[in-house]
């Protein structure tokens, strides 16, 4: 009994000694300690109150955009406009995904044996064989018939995304290889140039969910009932330099501006509001991806677009009054020297030192380290335009987001177009089906928490 006593007396000191709450409340810890990281190619906007507006004798822009006192959050913008380079990665992502999903999927239709079709062994499925599934994929895959997306054509299955993807029609290992390809990627036969089988840019589609949350929030329902798909070509409309410009010479930028190298650090153009969308989703994914194979997987703020406010409150870069990124009313340096890319005189585009567009990190970039917040290419916002959403909005982090509104803001002006749209309080819409040779985005990510000091 003695002993017993003392197993006891041992246990309780042992369980006292376990924790130091001493009954107390101290909430949930983190076994980490938490801090924002700043995305690469992005600057921290610290967030705060500013005049959103036009503050000048602009008698008939105060009607669209009056003066007013808004507050912001800190948020993560682009420190450039997303340029070709950047673009490109997203459709050749899309692209590659295309075609691995069909290889692995016909190597799977043509190999019920398990032994894969000629050509097709090294783009099977990772994890097919069950004896080097997960437990959780294991009970996914028998109850479900899922590796754990329902959604996905590939049922969650993973690809193969370390075999190098054979593009020369004159290096494909097999004719299985050839069909998968040709059907699934490529032009018909009767679309093919000067003898060249090329890759079909209106297949290159991405597909997405995304959550309303707004509606979600002011409705009863299931979740499910919220969930939205959105299938989106992601090519950009090269045809933009010759449909905006009737009776002007603009083949060569339609034929290479996003195909050619040399304009890789160019911003992308001839992307819609809904493919700039489409993008921030992409983007997003692409980071999780990652951190979700890591040992302790987390997910970071989603990728947006800019609201309006935001997109002025950065555009100003802690100059209240300022009418330009760079705050005095004028358009060049006091050497004389153009602050934007933009068309400064009729009919001479280039007296700025540029026809077009400009490499994104061209001009100074004004006090939060944005460049080119005033011309080169306008910037889509997420806000829809309405005259009256300077009435109607909040004064914290004032957003009109309206489904049915296909007008969405742009703003800070581009090359082709003259200084009263380079102002950081103009505002201009376009439709978000709409792509043109003078609008590109860049992107944006909410900060988490309100402290900002050490970022």
């Amino acid at each position: 009994m003695k002993k017993v006593s003392l197993y006891i007396s041992l246990a309780l000191v042992i369980l006292s000694c376990g924790s130091n709450e001493q009954g107390e409340l101290v909430g949930v810890r983190s076994s980490s300690s938490w801090h924002s990281e700043r995305p690469l190619g992005m600057t921290l906007i610290p967030g705060g109150s500013f005049t959103m507006g036009k503050q000048s004798e602009d008698v008939a822009g105060s009607l669209n955009s009056p003066a007013r006192t808004v507050t912001v959050r800190p948020f993560f913008m682009d420190e450039t406009e997303i340029t070709n380079s950047e673009y490109k990665e997203f459709v050749q992502w899309v692209r590659d995904s295309i075609v691995r999903t069909q290889l692995a999927l016909y190597s799977e239709l043509m190999s019920p044996d398990g032994n894969a079709a000629p050509g097709l062994e090294d783009f099977q499925f990772l994890n097919i064989d069950e004896s080097n599934m997960t437990p959780y994929q294991k009970y996914m895959m028998n109850t479900y018939g899922s590796l754990g997306d329902i959604n996905s054509p590939t049922q969650g299955k993973m690809l193969n995304w370390e075999s190098e993807i054979i593009w020369n029609v004159n290096e494909f290992p097999s004719e299985e290889y050839a069909e998968v390809m040709v059907d699934s990627i490529f032009t018909p036969m009767e679309d093919s140039f000067e003898g060249k089988r090329m890759v079909d840019v209106n297949k290159l589609k991405f597909k997405y969910y995304w959550l309303d949350q707004e509606a979600a929030a002011r409705n009863k329902g299931s979740r499910r009932d919220f969930i939205k798909e959105e299938t989106i070509k992601v090519y950009p409309d090269t045809t933009v330099w010759v449909r905006d410009f009737n009776y002007s010479y603009n083949d060569p930028m339609h034929q290479d501006y996003f195909y050619h190298q040399a304009y890789n650090d160019y911003p992308v153009v001839g992307v819609s509001w809904i493919q700039a969308k489409a993008f921030c989703k992409w983007r997003t994914k692409k980071k999780n991806d990652f951190l979700s194979s890591k040992r302790n997987p987390t997910q970071v703020p989603q990728f947006r677009l800019a609201t309006e406010a935001e997109w002025e409150y950065a555009a100003r870069g802690g100059l209240e009054n300022g009418t330009y990124p760079w705050g005095n009313p004028y358009t060049t340096s006091d050497r004389g020297c153009f602050l934007a890319n933009f068309k400064p005189s009729r009919g001479n585009y280039a007296v700025d030192g540029a026809l077009y567009t400009v490499e994104a990190k061209s001009f100074p970039p004004n006090d939060y380290g944005l460049y080119n917040m005033a011309g080169n290419v306008s910037e889509w916002t997420n806000t829809a335009y309405s005259e009256a959403s300077y009435y109607i909005g909040s004064t914290m982090n004032p957003n009109v987001e309206i489904d049915k509104n296909h007008r969405k803001v742009i703003r800070g002006g581009s090359w082709k177009d003259v200084a009263y749209f380079l102002e950081v309080s103009t505002r201009d819409y376009e439709y978000a089906d709409s792509a043109r040779s003078y609008i590109g985005f860049r992107t944006a990510q909410d900060f988490l928490g309100t402290e900002i000091d050490g970022n």
